[in-house]
């Protein structure tokens, strides 16, 4: 268990405004505004003193929204590659890893960078917070989220799509505290996302915002800091491959962070994103230089995403044109938006194995296709100093060493369920 630790000084600040305001407990938007924007967290602590390995993500507290810590975290580790890089022909690759990875001190597991974030938002929860968390995922968040909430008894309702529960995989059984909700086979994410808000009408829950939460951008922002304090100084490019680009944002945020911190130099890295093709909304808004998503047709996009190994990609309304948004942190660091399709990936988690000694998840090798990608087409110079953000691993390793328990569902909703329905089933789960 990592040394509890006072909790965060902070104040918040609206991106569509510039308005500085307190954070009054669970702010997910600025007070009165109507234009859409993020909310970003200004801290006390404008140096980030790390607090140390034995108090995992807290080590980066000075730059987390927290009113608390929580057992059982791990800081995303960075190292310098060699096999990779000298493959690629790299002389200044550094990757940056979340996962499963005994070997190298860490061993999130989950096998995702998504634990970042649920260990800064629970963190954020007050312990006086009668609400209960509602959280929708497809996949790793939800597994992150329910490990964290089990370990620490924080009352958790998961939304997960029927056909994706086999990702709740755990190493021991979940707690009590935590119930999982699906909507009926056959329907998808954007059903559970739907079948959460309708819960998040009833008084004893609150959503946990996604992208629009602070402390989970945040969490994800630890995988700069990790880099930068590793290296000594920001990185020239940041690779790594996205489904709504809130990890991305949180890169760009944490650049921001430590240009005022001084000590790291005065560089923007440049935001080097990947799609898994054929499903690349964020891709085509950025070609054609729009900041408002461009017209994606519901059945087209369902057939694309059944087509992508990496489903973790898949977000069709990505916090992209919003102030603070994707489209901004993309403009600001000079970014692309690149692509990458299933071969190419899965022969890049291949080379990943083979170079540097782990599994990856699908969305990992994506990112680490696309980098291959740009070597290849000489449009990167050998000596740059580059961070490669690699968001899950390990997951096989990790199944292999550890007998696995499955959540199982507390209830089954159909996919266009009535809130009557769901309030009365709600009222007594708990």
């Amino acid at each position: 268990m990592s040394p509890s630790i006072p909790k965060t000084n902070y104040k918040l600040q609206s991106i569509a405004s510039g308005k500085i305001f307190e954070d009054t407990g669970w702010l997910l938007d600025a007070p009165g505004e109507e234009q859409p924007g993020l909310i970003r967290a200004l801290y006390e602590h404008k140096q980030l003193h790390l607090k140390g390995p034995e108090y995992g993500i807290y080590t980066f507290a000075d730059w987390l929204p927290i009113q608390r810590t929580l057992k059982g975290s791990y800081a995303p580790i960075t190292y310098k590659s060699e096999g990779l890089a000298k493959k690629l022909g790299l002389t200044n690759l550094w990757i940056t890893f979340s996962g499963y990875w005994p070997e190298k001190c860490i061993e999130m597991s989950t096998a995702s960078f998504k634990e970042t974030e649920a260990y800064s938002v629970c963190g954020r929860m007050d312990e006086s917070m009668d609400k209960i968390l509602v959280v929708a995922s497809a996949g790793n968040t939800a597994r992150s989220f329910a490990r964290v909430c089990s370990d620490n008894k924080i009352p958790l309702l998961l939304s997960v799509p029927e056909d994706n529960i086999d990702v709740l995989w755990f190493d021991k059984p979940i707690d009590d505290c935590v119930k999982l909700i699906v909507s009926r086979s056959g329907g998808d994410y954007f059903d559970a996302i739907h079948l959460s808000n309708l819960a998040c009408q009833l008084d004893q829950f609150v959503a946990e915002g996604g992208a629009k939460n602070v402390a989970r951008r945040d969490g994800m922002g630890t995988t700069v800091l990790s880099a930068v304090t590793t290296i000594g100084e920001i990185p020239e490019y940041y690779f790594q491959a996205i489904g709504s680009g809130t990890g991305a944002i949180a890169a760009w945020e944490a650049n921001l962070r430590l240009l005022e911190d001084g000590r790291f130099g005065n560089r923007k890295m440049k935001l080097m994103v990947s799609q898994n093709e054929p499903f690349t909304p964020i891709y085509d808004a950025w070609k054609a230089d729009s900041r408002a998503m461009l017209p994606l047709d519901d059945e087209l996009a369902r057939k694309q995403v059944e087509e992508i190994d990496a489903k973790v990609l898949s977000n069709r309304k990505p916090p992209y044109p919003l102030a603070g948004g994707l489209y901004d942190a993309l403009k600001d660091s000079d970014g692309h938006v690149i692509l990458a399709n299933n071969k190419q990936a899965k022969e890049a988690s291949q080379l990943f194995q083979e170079t540097e000694g782990n599994d990856l998840h699908p969305a990992a090798a994506v990112a680490v296709a696309s980098l291959i990608n740009i070597v290849n087409e000489g449009e990167i110079e050998k000596d740059a100093l580059i961070m490669l953000n690699i968001t899950g691993g390990g997951e096989q390793k990790f199944k292999k060493e550890k007998t696995l328990y499955y959540l199982k569902p507390s209830l089954v909703f159909d996919i266009d369920p009535d809130f009557e329905d769901v309030k009365e089933k709600l009222e007594g789960l708990f």
